[in-house]
């Protein structure tokens, strides 16, 4: 299992990948993102004046995972925060060791640019990577509240 940055050939074979977590989340059939938004989301993995960074977890020769991050200020830190927004597996590559991988590899990047942390969250009924994060993060017990804006 190797993990590395994304690159610009892998998107037919990452958006299958995207896709599978975006009908996860219940994000496909009517409630599909728009291709606007996967489009833009996949221009800023390559732009230099974005701060969204995307890996990618590939097994004999098939990409198998994916993680989306970003790097931002904080009002309680001087260092910047790294935020793991999104996390996915194939469901044949589970078990299999590419979520602890792409976390490592998201954790070592955090550090390289100096982020004073490593955070993200999940569906509280999303027990299966629930498991691994109990594993290798800590539980803050903070709840996350959403304000619809539009």
């Amino acid at each position: 299992m190797a993990v590395r940055p994304v690159e610009r050939g892998d998107f037919d074979r990452w958006l299958p990948l995207w896709d599978g977590y975006n009908a996860f989340y219940g994000r496909s059939g009517p409630t599909a993102l728009p291709r606007e938004v996967t489009d833009v989301t996949w221009a800023r993995f390559s732009a230099a004046d974005e701060p969204v960074y995307a890996l990618v977890a590939e097994a004999d020769g098939e990409l198998v995972g994916f993680t989306h991050f970003l790097l931002h200020r904080s009002t309680t830190a001087i260092a910047p925060s790294c935020y793991l927004q999104d996390l996915f597996t194939a469901p044949a590559a589970r078990g299999r060791g590419a979520g602890r991988a792409l976390i490592s590899a998201v954790a070592d990047r955090a550090r390289t640019a100096g982020a004073a942390r490593l955070y993200w969250h999940t569906h509280e009924t999303n027990r299966t990577a629930r498991r691994l994060y109990d594993e290798v993060a800590e539980l803050t017990g903070f709840v996350v509240y959403s304000h619809p804006l539009g």
